[in-house]
């Protein structure tokens, strides 16, 4: 029987474990154990979570560490929280990740489960902040993110587009959150684990899988409600982004974002890549990204097309990224819902 293993990492989480632990225990399908790391705590989490481990409907299993300067990060306590899960899930477990102070509807490990089987190698859920404490943080900041998320949307929704992978289909996503992972056990040991640096490392993680040629699902209907605070546990989070944004709006937006019109290149011209990888002539590519031949050639030896695109990415001047200021959220906005439209009408042609 295959196992269902959930690694949290925790630090300093009195206030949060109790609830983030509740809600494990309430799912509709429990995980079969609950991996606890303790990092650098220096409060009541490790008795709180010990006093509630005989009541708890799964294992839970608390490892507790003292990490060393460099060390004590959210990206290598996440790696090896994650390490620990695997060596509890058997030869084809299922492993999962949360953060400690997010608490899981009834019918996120059932569904989490369900994407699997319905062949992904990864699962990728949301983090909603918690409604109440999204309350305690200003309107501009609300309103910047809402437009940051809408031009996020277009750009994918555009990407499915010109170069749909069939194993995510809309409606999706966009996120990578260490608050909501799902992976096979198998795609786990392939890419080596959770990625060793000290933040970002759920989103390192996914990129890795995905140029492993991974189905990486990124899932809407699976969420969980994690905490607005502005005082966070860990460096480069959420939390520091808040409390900098509350303080001064950011010049440039999240780094997946770009200007519409770069977009929609990036993904036509990943559309022909993907074809020439599995062997289609395209005699005008290498002109195209601005790369001699023998490069184009290079890059796209590599044995899946995940890693040939990375590698076009790195060499190519037409794919270099550039950023998106918040000031011109509103203008790239309507450049991306035009090209949205744009991009349409042949399936819409098709369907008529």
């Amino acid at each position: 029987m295959t196992k269902s293993i959930v690694a949290i990492p925790a630090r300093d989480e009195a206030d949060r474990i109790g609830a983030c632990l509740t809600a494990l225990n309430s799912q509709r399908l429990r995980p079969d154990a609950v991996v606890l790391l303790l990092n650098n705590c220096t409060d009541a989490t490790e008795t709180i979570a010990r006093a509630m481990a005989p009541c708890l409907d799964f294992q839970l299993r608390i490892f507790t560490l003292d990490l060393p300067n460099g060390r004590a990060n959210a990206g290598h306590a996440r790696r090896l929280a994650m390490r620990h899960a695997a060596q509890c899930a058997g030869n084809d477990g299922i492993l999962l990740t949360t953060d400690a102070d997010s608490v899981a509807p009834p019918e996120w490990l059932a569904r989490n489960l369900a994407a699997l089987r319905n062949g992904a190698d990864v699962v990728c859920g949301r983090a909603i902040i918690d409604p109440l404490e999204a309350k305690l943080i200003p309107a501009h900041l609300h309103e910047d993110d809402a437009r940051e998320c809408r031009l996020i949307a277009a750009l994918d929704h555009l990407a499915f587009l010109l170069d749909p992978e069939p194993h995510d289909p809309l409606p999706r996503h966009t996120e990578a959150s260490g608050a909501s992972l799902a992976v096979t056990l198998q795609a786990f040991n392939n890419a080596g684990g959770i990625p060793d640096i000290s933040s970002g490392e759920d989103r390192a993680f996914v990129r890795a899988l995905w140029m492993m040629d991974a189905r990486v699902r990124h899932d809407p209907t699976i969420q969980v409600t994690v905490s607005g605070r502005i005082a966070g546990r860990a460096s480069g989070g959420m939390a520091d982004a808040i409390r900098r944004r509350m303080v001064r709006q950011d010049a440039f937006t999240d780094d997946q974002v770009e200007p519409a019109r770069h977009a929609f290149r990036r993904y036509a011209l990943r559309c022909r890549a993907r074809h020439a990888w599995a062997g289609t002539a395209d005699s005008t590519l290498a002109g195209d990204l601005g790369l001699p031949w023998a490069r184009l050639s290079t890059c796209l030896s590599h044995p899946t097309f995940g890693a040939a695109w990375a590698a076009l990415e790195t060499s190519s001047p037409a794919l270099q990224r550039r950023g998106v200021r918040f000031i011109d959220l509103p203008a790239e906005i309507a450049i991306a819902e035009a090209l949205l439209r744009q991009a349409a009408i042949p399936e819409t042609l098709a369907a008529d």
